[in-house]
């Protein structure tokens, strides 16, 4: 069901390939043709088709109409409104579920979930030596002898040495984002020297809570340090207890997961519990059984959010997208239109010598939407400014949203596809085009534009 070639249309497939997912543990890869849920597509959707509706009204119906889109200080006050209500953060029950567990842990009644852990009242982390090898710890933090780490002693941490960033959540082998949220935490080497580290310690494995069936125990690892220190420019990884300025929820993983903001989501293990240094090199993810590559960072490609199934000649084509920022960066977002009857380009996988044209990143305003309060986000380092505005855009391991209005074309069938163009000047899905490292394949659409 994924391809370059293929996606789901159907709603009703969707929520039964998701209750599928929910009732039995199998593994169902599919994408969206909307990014993050139903709602936010919808409010992306209402306020795109009226900035389009006004644009074609105005007569502008080419693809330098759209340049208004990126400017500081749109002349047109309207459109100015409408594009600062875009949403970028998703509320923490829309982001989409890729879960494993059976029961779901955040749906066990609640005095199960105390005795489990699963509340902040009785939260605690383990932070050990891997008993399988011989790296050594100087004060291990264990639940068995009552140093284990817990809510109280990571909210202490928290004045001190919390962080915060922002971060889109998706899955290695869905090809769509799942949410971006704001996530806030305590970075995870602060904790790791709270149990002090002596010697032989090479990676840093972690598993959250799982109900002791072996088939159902999920867990990550990373290298030691990735942990202990940042590559420039990046987020650490944290043990996350915030989301979008609330309280982590079970749903998400709380009270604590992982959050590692360069990775999949595999590597942000859920209802985190428990911590291994070790001296083993190498990782023992659960994916590593699953044919993934397990060191993958995230890549940079482009979605179709609102496409029309169908339109009038001699009417523009409204499009718009979503895409996110990979471990490359992004600088360009291009469509490509054709006759469906057209010949494919003969020895060309990614379509590279097609007729690509540009589409236009959509610049954030006021509004970044999910529950954060207020609208304007927080000072976050190099992402945020003081006065609530990116440092830069698109900013990295996150997503922004795109629009073109495609002048009209004659009546027939035609295909539609995007791509992104990232930092180094290469197209998507390049340079990593393996499913296994990610799914950025490249999207395709069908129109039927119909006789006037």
């Amino acid at each position: 069901l994924v391809g370059s070639e293929m996606c789901i249309r159907d709603r009703t497939t969707i929520d039964s390939l998701e209750s599928l997912l929910v009732a039995k543990p199998i593994r169902i890869a599919f994408t969206y043709p909307m990014h993050l849920s139903q709602a936010t597509a919808a409010i992306h959707h209402s306020i795109t088709r009226r900035f389009f509706l006004k644009q074609v009204g105005m007569g502008l119906t080419s693809i330098g109409s759209l340049r208004l889109l990126a400017t500081d200080s749109p002349t047109d006050d309207t459109l100015s409104q409408l594009i600062s209500k875009l949403n970028y953060l998703t509320p923490s029950d829309e982001f989409r579920n890729v879960e494993r567990h059976l029961p779901l842990p955040y749906k066990l009644p609640r005095e199960k979930r105390l005795e489990l852990g699963l509340e902040r009242e009785t939260w605690k982390l383990d932070v050990i030596p891997d008993p399988a090898s011989n790296s050594r710890l100087r004060k291990p933090l264990t639940k068995k002898n009552g140093t284990a780490l817990n809510f109280k002693d990571l909210m202490k941490l928290a004045e001190k040495k919390s962080a915060r960033y922002l971060k889109v959540m998706t899955c290695n082998n869905i090809g769509n984002p799942l949410g971006m949220g704001l996530w806030e935490g305590v970075p995870l080497r602060d904790v790791l020297w709270l149990a002090q580290p002596d010697k032989n310690v090479r990676r840093v494995f972690y598993r959250g809570y799982h109900n002791e069936k072996p088939d159902q125990i999920f867990q990550s690892s990373l290298p030691l340090g990735r942990i202990l220190e940042d590559p420039p420019g990046e987020q650490p990884v944290i043990l996350c207890y915030k989301l979008n300025g609330k309280p982590l929820t079970g749903e998400r993983g709380g009270p604590v997961r992982m959050i590692v903001p360069d990775a999949y989501g595999f590597k942000s293990i859920k209802w985190i519990q428990q911590i291994f240094l070790t001296n083993h090199y190498q990782a023992n993810d659960t994916y590593a059984e699953q044919n993934n590559d397990i060191d993958s960072k995230m890549k940079t490609y482009a979605r179709f959010l609102h496409c029309p199934k169908t339109v009038k000649s001699g009417e523009p084509i409204p499009i718009t997208g979503v895409a996110q920022t990979g471990m490359s960066g992004l600088t360009k977002i291009q469509y490509w239109l054709h006759p469906a009857d057209d010949a494919l380009p003969k020895g060309d996988r990614y379509f590279t010598t097609a007729d690509w044209q540009e589409a236009q990143i959509l610049k954030p305003k006021k509004g970044w939407g999910g529950e954060f309060i207020p609208n304007k986000l927080p000072e976050i380092p190099h992402q945020i400014n003081a006065d609530g505005q990116p440092k830069s855009w698109p900013l990295p391991n996150t997503i922004t949203h795109w629009a073109t209005l495609i002048p009209p074309v004659e009546s027939g069938r035609y295909q539609l596809r995007c791509r992104t163009i990232d930092s180094n000047g290469i197209a998507q899905p390049m340079p990593r085009p393996f499913q296994k490292s990610g799914g950025n394949a490249i999207q395709m659409e069908e129109i039927e534009v119909t006789k006037s």
